[in-house]
C-alpha cells in the first residue's frame, strides 16, 4: 500500500485530521522518526483534535452569541463585585451537567451580556448545545411560531438545548403570552437543563416585573432559589471606559 492510497482512503472515511497529520509527517520527513505505535498515537490524536474543534465550531455558530467571549477574556481587575472564585467554579461546566441555573444581575454597562456569552462559550467547549437569545426577540419568535403553527416544534427545539442564555431579561414589559411562554420554558427545563439569565434588574424586583403574582411566583420559584447568582454593582460603565476585556 502506497502513501497516496492511504491518504485517499483516509479522506474517503472522512478522517480529515488524521490525513492532514499523515501528510505533514510525510512532507517533513518525521514519519521515519516515529515508531509504529507512536505514529498511530499521533494520527489518532490529530483526528480527535480535529473532530473536537469542528464540533465546537458548529456549536458556537449555532449558539449565535451576542459576543464572541470566553472566560479567559474576563477582566477581574474592574471594580464591579465580580466573584472570581464563583466563575472559576462554573468553568468546569458541572452545573450544566447537573441542570443548574445562573443569574447575572447588575446595572447597564457592567458586562452582564459578555459574562453570559462567556459561560455559553465555555459550555460549547465542553460539548454542550447552547442557544443565546435576547428575551424580547425570543418572545417575538415564539409568538410568530404560534401564529404559524410551529410553536410546539420550536419549544421542543429549545427544550433540547443543554443551556439557554436569556439576555436583557425584564427590559420589555411582560404581557400574558410572554409570561406563559417563559413559564412553559422553565417548567420543562427545571432541574433537567440549565439556563443563564442576564438582567439589569435585581431578582427581588422580578415579581413586579413579571406581573400576575401566581405566574411570577411559579417562574421565580423555578429560577431564583436554586441558582448561582452573580451580582454586579458599582464602578463605571465598561462601555464608557472602552475596556474590551469585560
Amino acid at each position: 500500500m502506497n502513501n497516496q492510497g492511504t491518504l485517499e482512503k483516509m479522506h474517503q472515511m472522512k478522517l480529515y485530521g488524521m490525513a492532514r497529520a499523515f501528510q505533514a509527517s510525510l512532507d517533513t520527513g518525521l514519519k521515519k522518526d516515529f515508531t509504529a505505535d507512536e505514529l498511530l498515537a499521533h494520527l489518532v490524536d490529530a483526528e480527535w483534535d480535529d473532530r473536537h474543534n469542528r464540533k465546537m465550531n458548529r456549536l458556537m455558530k449555532s449558539a449565535k452569541f451576542r459576543y464572541q467571549a470566553s472566560l479567559e477574556q474576563i477582566n477581574f481587575r474592574l471594580k464591579r463585585n465580580l466573584d472570581k472564585n464563583l466563575l472559576l467554579r462554573l468553568a468546569d461546566c458541572s452545573w450544566i451537567q447537573q441542570g443548574k441555573d445562573v443569574i447575572i444581575s447588575g446595572e447597564t454597562g457592567l458586562g452582564k451580556s459578555f459574562i453570559a456569552s462567556a459561560l455559553g462559550h465555555q459550555g460549547c467547549q465542553y460539548g454542550y448545545t447552547v442557544k443565546y437569545f435576547n428575551c424580547a426577540k425570543l418572545f417575538s419568535q415564539m409568538k410568530l411560531a404560534r401564529a404559524e403553527g410551529t410553536y410546539i416544534k420550536k419549544m421542543d427545539q429549545l427544550q433540547k438545548q443543554a443551556l439557554l442564555v436569556l439576555d436583557d431579561f425584564g427590559i420589555y414589559p411582560f404581557d400574558m403570552e410572554n409570561r406563559l411562554i417563559l413559564l412553559e420554558l422553565l417548567e420543562d427545563r427545571h432541574g433537567r437543563k440549565s439556563t443563564v439569565v442576564a438582567s439589569q434588574f435585581p431578582t427581588q424586583s422580578w415579581y413586579e416585573l413579571i406581573g400576575e403574582p401566581t405566574i411570577a411566583d411559579a417562574i421565580c420559584d423555578r429560577l431564583i432559589h436554586t441558582s448561582y447568582q452573580i451580582k454586579l454593582k458599582g464602578g463605571e460603565s465598561i462601555r464608557k471606559t472602552k475596556d474590551h476585556l469585560e
